[in-house]
């Protein structure tokens, strides 16, 4: 997968997101990314090839980012995603399809992204579709075909359910 540790020189006073108290997964899965974008800031979607991640596919999310009133948009959403959710927002508007506290929260996590172009990590508490207790952590990871504008972001999930 690589290296976590490697900086590229541009980009040698960015924070490294603290993996510390995640779940391994998580950290391997940042740790893919990284590997990804070699002396870039971001990779870009080609450099993302299913084939490499196959386990980490049903909690992967792919948000678009467009330029207009919709601004995030679910492009593709993995099966254990969709289950937690109890619906496939593919297709839809983040402001339409949210899954957590609120639309304007989940906007901001993306807003986030965008704006520091960096990855983020987040932990959620909430109840399922079907009633029971769930812990999540996530981190979305920015991507970019340009290095210079996020146009998608990259999303895997950890679920814990009790």
């Amino acid at each position: 997968m690589g290296p976590t540790t490697r900086t590229p020189s541009h980009c040698a006073t960015e924070a490294l997101p603290d993996l510390a108290n995640f779940e391994s997964d998580i950290a391997t899965f940042y740790a893919y990314w990284d590997h990804k974008r070699r002396d870039r800031r971001m990779p870009s979607r080609a450099n993302i090839d299913p084939s490499e991640i196959v386990p980490f596919l049903p909690g992967i999310m792919l948000v678009e980012v467009v330029a207009d009133e919709r601004r995030f948009l679910y492009r593709l959403v993995g099966t254990r995603e969709v289950a937690m959710r109890g619906r496939d927002p593919t297709g839809k508007s983040v402001a339409e399809g949210f899954y957590g506290a609120s639309a304007d929260a989940s906007m901001a996590s993306y807003q986030d992204v965008v704006a520091r172009r960096a990855p983020r990590l987040e932990r959620r508490e909430f109840t399922t579709p079907d009633g029971r207790y769930a812990r999540e952590q996530v981190i979305l990871l920015p991507l970019s075909d340009d290095d210079a504008r996020v146009n998608i972001i990259l999303v895997y999930s950890h679920h814990m359910v009790d």
